[in-house]
C-alpha cells in the first residue's frame, strides 16, 4: 500500500519495503536477545526483504512460481547454516527457524498491499517470542480445569457463537440470539484473559492491562466476572479491584473520545462532562492506592472462565432489552430519558450513538443528548454498582464503590453547572 506521495514516481514500492524490513528488525531485535539463535538483526530483516522483493519480481515477470524458489532457499540457507555451526552453538529448537519463515512470509504480505496485517502478524509473533518463559511456564503449570476452560471458550466462540440467526425474534423483536450469546462468550473471555494476563504479567501489570482492554471490550461483563472471582477468592480482591475501577473509568474516557468524531459539534460539552467524571474518578482511585500495602504473591484464579454465571447474566440482559423496547414503544420519542435509563443498564454505547446521530440529524437538542448519554451512564454505573455488592460482598464493595461513585457523582456535577 503505497503513499499517496510517492505514487507515480520511482520509489512507489519503497514503502512495502520500509515496512518489511521494519518487521524485520523487530523480529530480528528479539532474536539477538537468545544466544542459542543462529539469526538476528540483520538475517530477520533481509529475509523479510527478500521476501517483498521476491514478490516484487514475481509480479513483474508474471512468474508466480519465484516465491515458491525463494522461499526454496530461505529453506536451504537456514539447513546450511545450521549443520555448518558447532554443535554445541546450535539452537536445539525450531523456533528461529519457522520466525524467519514467518518474516519472509510477512514480506511478501507488504508487498500486495497488506502492510497492516503484516505488520500486527509481525508484532505478534515478536511478543510470542518474547514471552517463551513465561508461556513455557504457564503451560506447565496449567490444571486439567486451565485446559478445559480453554477448549469451552473456544467451543462458546468459534462453534456455537458463528451459527446462531443474527437477527431479532419474539415481542418487539427484542431477542436476538447472536447478540444474547455474544454476552455468554465476552464474560467467558473476560475471565480466561484475566487468567492468561495473570500468568504472563503477573497481579501488578495483568491487572491495569486488563482493566483498560476490559474498558473497552465491556465493562459490565468485566465487573461481573471479577467480582465474582473476588468473592470465591479473598486474596484477588485487589487485583479484581484494580481490574473493574480501570474498565469503568475507561468507559467515561471511551464515550468522550466516541463524541469528538461522531458528533464533533457536541464534543466539548461531552469531553468536559466525561472528563469530569474521569478525573474525579482517577483522583479517588489514587488516593485509595496510596493507603494499599504492595504483595509480591500472585493469586490463582481458580476457574477461567464462568459459564454459570454467564448464562445467568446473558438471561439478565435479554431481558433489560425487553424491557427497554417495552419502554420505547410505551414512552414514544418524548421518552428518550427513560430509555436512556433503560438501556444504559446493560449498553451504554447503543443510547450514546443514537443520541449522537439524532443530534447529527438536528431531531435533538444538544443538552438533551448530552442528558441522555449522562442518565444511561449513570444507569450503568449503578447497575454494576449493584453487581459489586451483590456478588463481591460488602468488603469487596469498599474497595471499588468510591471511586465509580466519585466518576458518576463527578459528571452529573459537570452536567448540571452545563445546563445551570
Amino acid at each position: 500500500m503505497s503513499l499517496s506521495f510517492f505514487d507515480n514516481t520511482d520509489l512507489a514500492s519503497l514503502p512495502a519495503f520500509a515496512t518489511s524490513l521494519a518487521i524485520g528488525l523487530l523480529m530480528g531485535l528479539e532474536r539477538e536477545r537468545s544466544p542459542a539463535a543462529n539469526a538476528g538483526l540483520r538475517t530477520f530483516a533481509l529475509t523479510a526483504m527478500w521476501g517483498t522483493l521476491s514478490a516484487m519480481l514475481a509480479e513483474l515477470t508474471h512468474m508466480p512460481s519465484l516465491i515458491g524458489f525463494a522461499l526454496a532457499g530461505v529453506g536451504i540457507a537456514i539447513t546450511s547454516s545450521y549443520f555448518l555451526m558447532r554443535p554445541q552453538n546450535r539452537d536445539p529448537g525450531t523456533t528461529t527457524q519457522i520466525a524467519l519463515l514467518l518474516c519472509f512470509g510477512l514480506g511478501i504480505l507488504c508487498w500486495y498491499d497488506n502492510q497492516t496485517l503484516a505488520a500486527m502478524l509481525g508484532i505478534c509473533a515478536t511478543l510470542l517470542l518474547y514471552f517463551k518463559t513465561e508461556l513455557s511456564s504457564m503451560s506447565r503449570h496449567m490444571s486439567r480445569q486451565d485446559l478445559l476452560s480453554i477448549l469451552q471458550f473456544a467451543a462458546l466462540s468459534f462453534v456455537i457463537l458463528p451459527v446462531l440467526p443474527n437477527q431479532e425474534y419474539g415481542p418487539y423483536q427484542a431477542f436476538n440470539p447472536y447478540q444474547t450469546w455474544m454476552m455468554v462468550v465476552l464474560i467467558s473471555g473476560v475471565g480466561l484473559a484475566g487468567f492468561i494476563a495473570l500468568r504472563i504479567f503477573g497481579a501488578q501489570l495483568g491487572g491495569p492491562l486488563l482493566g483498560l482492554l476490559g474498558g473497552l471490550v465491556s465493562s459490565t461483563a468485566t465487573t461481573l466476572t471479577y467480582a465474582r472471582q473476588a468473592h470465591e477468592n479473598p486474596n484477588l480482591e485487589r487485583f479484581s479491584t484494580t481490574i473493574i475501577v480501570l474498565a469503568n473509568l475507561m468507559v467515561f474516557a471511551r464515550l468522550g473520545i466516541v463524541g469528538l468524531f461522531v458528533a464533533p459539534a457536541m464534543a466539548r460539552p461531552l469531553l468536559t462532562i466525561m472528563g469530569s467524571g474521569l478525573a474525579a474518578g482517577l483522583i479517588v482511585a489514587g488516593l485509595q492506592g496510596r493507603n494499599e500495602h504492595e504483595t509480591s504473591a500472585t493469586p490463582a484464579i481458580k476457574n477461567p472462565t464462568e459459564l454459570k454465571t454467564a448464562f445467568a447474566f446473558a438471561l439478565l440482559y435479554s431481558i433489560v432489552l425487553f424491557c427497554s423496547a417495552w419502554l420505547n414503544d410505551v414512552a414514544g420519542r418524548s421518552g428518550i430519558y427513560l430509555v436512556a435509563l433503560a438501556t444504559g443498564l446493560t449498553d451504554v454505547d447503543a443510547i450514546s450513538l443514537s443520541s449522537l446521530r439524532l443530534f447529527n440529524q438536528g431531531r435533538l437538542e444538544s443538552h438533551a443528548a448530552m442528558i441522555a448519554i449522562a442518565l444511561a451512564v449513570a444507569a450503568n454505573t449503578v447497575f454494576k454498582l449493584g453487581l459489586i455488592l451483590s456478588i463481591g460482598g460488602g468488603s469487596f464493595a469498599k474497595r471499588c464503590v468510591p471511586t465509580l461513585l466519585a466518576a458518576l457523582l463527578g459528571m452529573l456535577a459537570s452536567v448540571m453547572l452545563l445546563h445551570s
